[in-house]
């Protein structure tokens, strides 16, 4: 445990040599007794290969149940892998991967062991009848001890493992605490191991900090192959799958979900949910694109504009950056002849979507120009495009992405940036684009007086 340069027993300087105990592979730690034999399996052929030479076997995906969970995924599990799926307490970690569980173990032959650290076996037989995950299939175990988790994977031999989640599983063969660096080091060691060595699938729950972070050291998402982030505002019922790293896919992709008192259930068209019901055009609204990964979500920009009787008139902003709304205001007045600067200004979006993405400026503006001209944008116009400080409206990436989407949902109108030098402004049948190199010409093209 320390230098010692003298040999305290025979006297003598610079006999004492450092040795390491090799730690056990997944084989020896799933023996179970202690007269258990070690085996060490080796990974590869042990020798290098051409890269021509090697074999391109083709590997078939486990479906999880759900289609988003799968885009996310790159199409699903892949054998052998292990899966990190992290997010805030309370968000549906858990509830997610039981479903997943659940609908596993009845599509598939084979079964499903879940491993619960945090909830005892009676718990989550509670839960997984709230959310219809009851299966003959579906085992249960509920552990903290590394080597009763390996041995039960070595026993049952299932074809998805779940275990939830690191910081509760912990180690008796190194020191420190449960959800300390070692031992999460050692805990997502060991199971990467045991995934790569039987082609077993795992899921693994991770928890974060205070600042979002995934906790534990950095190394951990390093050795998983796959790290997804799930995330939502706990006032709302919409979740998002985003996958921050994936060695076998898309790191672009997004899941929709939504929670609810069965369960989560997926959102395959989540445009309903950011857009009011009211058909009806109001003052003050305005619709724009966001682009969340490769999909195209719709976001609806709502302001309210009122006279103020406070020294510094009140700015509140749900969904929207506030130092991009105050820039967009100084901008309405200064090149669209607007005064907003002594009202108070309210801009939110509908359920919790966010509007931060550069291209939703002239919605924002839009909005902001309607509430305070009591001028209604018509329901089936959308406006999108970047602002810059001189009153310029500028083009926004993947439009033509945004302009089908938009189509499909049913919009006809869509106000957007003139296309640059050399570049064409994309064709949507039965969609009226009409083209605008400034603020100026957006608002009168939105039938707004300026």
């Amino acid at each position: 445990m320390k230098w010692f340069g003298r040999c305290p027993q025979c006297g003598e300087w610079g006999t004492i040599e450092e040795f390491h105990e090799a730690r056990p592979n997944a084989y020896a730690a799933s023996s179970g007794g202690k007269g258990g034999r070690t085996r060490t399996v080796a990974s590869g052929s042990g020798k290098a290969l051409p890269i021509t030479k090697v074999g391109s076997e083709h590997v078939s995906r486990i479906s999880t149940g759900f289609e988003e969970f799968d885009r996310v995924l790159g199409g699903g599990i892949i054998p052998g892998s292990v899966v990190l799926i992290a997010g805030e307490p309370g968000v549906g970690k858990s509830t997610l991967l039981l479903e997943t569980a659940g609908r596993v173990a009845k599509e598939h032959q084979g079964s499903v062991l879940y491993i619960s650290g945090e909830e005892s076996q009676s718990q989550v037989r509670m839960r997984a009848s709230r959310v219809d995950a009851v299966e003959d299939e579906l085992l249960l175990a509920s552990t903290t001890d590394l080597g009763t988790v390996l041995g039960l994977i070595d026993q049952e031999h299932p074809r998805l493992v779940i275990v939830d989640s690191a910081q509760t599983i912990s180690s008796q063969d190194v020191d420190g605490i449960p959800g300390g660096s070692t031992q999460v080091r050692e805990v997502a060691s060991a199971l990467i191991d045991m995934a790569k060595t039987r082609d077993i699938p795992i899921l693994l729950v991770g928890h974060v900090t205070k600042d979002g972070s995934i906790a534990g050291p950095r190394t951990l998402e390093h050795l998983v192959d796959v790290v997804c982030q799930f995330d939502g505002d706990p006032q709302t019922a919409l979740r998002m799958l985003r996958a921050a790293k994936n060695r076998f896919g898309p790191t672009d992709e997004v899941g929709c979900f939504d929670m609810g008192g069965e369960g989560i259930e997926e959102v395959t068209d989540p445009a309903g949910l950011f857009l009011s019901a009211d058909d009806a055009p109001v003052e003050g609204t305005c619709v724009t694109f966001t682009l969340d990964g490769h999909r195209s979500l719709p976001i609806e920009v709502q302001a309210l504009v009122t006279n103020s009787v406070l020294p510094a008139p009140r700015r509140a902003a749900n969904g929207i950056d506030s130092n991009r709304l105050a820039m967009l205001v100084a901008v309405l007045y200064r090149h669209g002849h607007i005064p907003l600067l002594a009202n108070d200004l309210y801009v939110s979006t509908i359920a919790g979507g966010l509007a931060k993405e550069p291209a939703c400026d002239l919605a924002v503006a839009a909005a902001l120009a309607s509430a305070a001209r009591n001028s209604a944008i018509p329901r089936d116009t959308c406006a999108i495009g970047e602002i810059s400080l001189t009153g310029q409206v500028r083009p926004a990436p993947r439009l033509e992405h945004r302009l089908r989407e938009a189509a499909r949902l049913g919009f006809t109108n869509a106000i957007v940036p003139a296309p640059r030098r050399g570049s064409q402004t994309p064709r949507i049948p039965h969609m009226n684009i009409i083209q605008v190199d400034s603020l100026r010409q957006a608002l009168q093209a939105l039938d707004i007086k300026v």
